[in-house]
């Protein structure tokens, strides 16, 4: 009995610090850019600079009141968030089909890699024109442009993960001889997955990025609408706090991925997670 009480008390007691570490660990990220911000509003208030062209945290904090209290700032987030989530949902869906077939199937891969590899190395502003003509400038042309920063990130994470699954697991599968659907879900999916998420969030990264540039597309509302409307109006402070709400919602949707896939790689054993275990 006594065993047991000493073997158990010291895993109770550590339970209290694991709670405090995962609230001290995120909040670590915060150091540098709050103390980059302290810093800059010291160099302003002290006369080091005018702030005219990096306007000092509290302005730009004065800024975002602002707009939050007329209600307009929300309503550039919805759109952007919006048009986000459906370049993404399209971008992945449509990754993830090509990346599994193109690496599941070689002939696939001669066949299609080449194009779309080619198509990769196309930059972005070089779609704009085109989606413009195809689709017009509204809503379907900026949700095309953003779906295509997306697949890209998607189409190789998903290739290369089952390109480099061990031929050695996968003989094991056949003889056990694991029906196609049994080798997908109990040999391929552990093996892919890991590197799936990375290039969701890869992906993910590419249509925070794309979709500034399908709001320069001619767009009355969203953040991009707002880094324009700053610029052609002479307002640093209001292109500055455009640049922060993106970084913040960036920061903010990358998080709930890794969230959201955390249960479906407890199983892994790599040094990160020991590392979070010690």
């Amino acid at each position: 009995m006594s065993m047991t009480l000493e073997t158990t008390a010291p895993a109770t007691r550590a339970l209290p610090g694991n709670r405090a570490r995962r609230f001290v660990r995120p909040a670590l990220g915060l150091l540098l850019p709050l103390g980059l911000a302290v810093v800059w509003e010291l160099a302003v208030r002290l006369g080091f600079s005018n702030g005219r062209l990096v306007p000092p945290p509290s302005e730009i904090y004065r800024t975002l009141t602002e707009l939050g209290t007329s209600g307009e700032l929300s309503r550039h987030i919805l759109i952007t968030l919006w048009r986000v989530g459906a370049g993404f949902g399209l971008g992945v869906v449509a990754g993830t089909l090509f990346g599994a077939i193109c690496g599941y199937w070689q002939l696939a891969a001669r066949l299609l890699d080449p194009t779309l590899q080619a198509l990769r190395a196309i930059p972005s502003i070089a779609w704009v024109p085109l989606f413009i003509l195809w689709l017009g400038i509204f809503e379907m042309s900026k949700v095309a442009l953003i779906a295509v920063g997306v697949f890209f990130p998607i189409y190789l994470g998903v290739m290369g993960a089952i390109l480099s699954v061990d031929r050695k697991v996968v003989e094991v599968g056949r003889i056990f001889r694991l029906s196609g659907p049994a080798m997908i879900r109990r040999i391929f999916l552990p093996a892919v997955l890991p590197e799936y998420v990375v290039s969701l969030r890869s992906g993910l990264g590419l249509g925070w990025m794309f979709v500034v540039a399908a709001e320069f597309m001619g767009a009355s509302q969203g953040l991009g609408y707002l880094l324009i409307d700053g610029q052609q109006l002479g307002k640093p402070a209001q292109i500055m706090a455009a640049i922060i709400v993106f970084a913040i919602l960036g920061k903010t949707t990358d998080w709930l991925i890794q969230l959201a896939t955390a249960p479906l790689l407890r199983w892994q054993d790599s040094f990160s997670t020991h590392g979070d275990k010690s």
